[in-house]
């Protein structure tokens, strides 16, 4: 297309980036979680989440996201969306007991 720059990625393909990687991670640290924690009041499950927020980043990064191409309503839609199917997906894992 015309609007694309020849380094970089369209705005709706960068958006479906960050909200895949955001999904993966979300629901990958529930798994985790359900994994490592003992219940749903153990910490770790939220130590969990917080480092799979962060390792976003670099993750990003690799695929051509950097940290300036982000502004804080990005950081917090990526820190909400992990949080959101970290929470959905965990509490199915903890309900169904598997």
């Amino acid at each position: 297309m015309a609007t694309d720059t020849a380094d970089g990625m369209s705005s709706h393909m960068r958006g479906l980036t960050v909200t895949t990687i955001t999904a993966v991670a979300g629901i990958a640290a529930a798994f985790a979680s359900n994994a490592v924690a003992s219940g749903a009041t153990d910490t770790i499950g939220i130590a969990i989440l917080a480092a799979a927020v962060l390792a976003q980043f670099p993750v990003l990064k690799v695929v051509g996201i950097g940290q300036d191409d982000l502004s804080t309503k990005d950081v917090l839609y990526i820190a909400f969306m992990t949080f959101a199917l970290w929470f959905v997906a965990w509490g199915i894992l903890l309900t169904t007991g598997a």
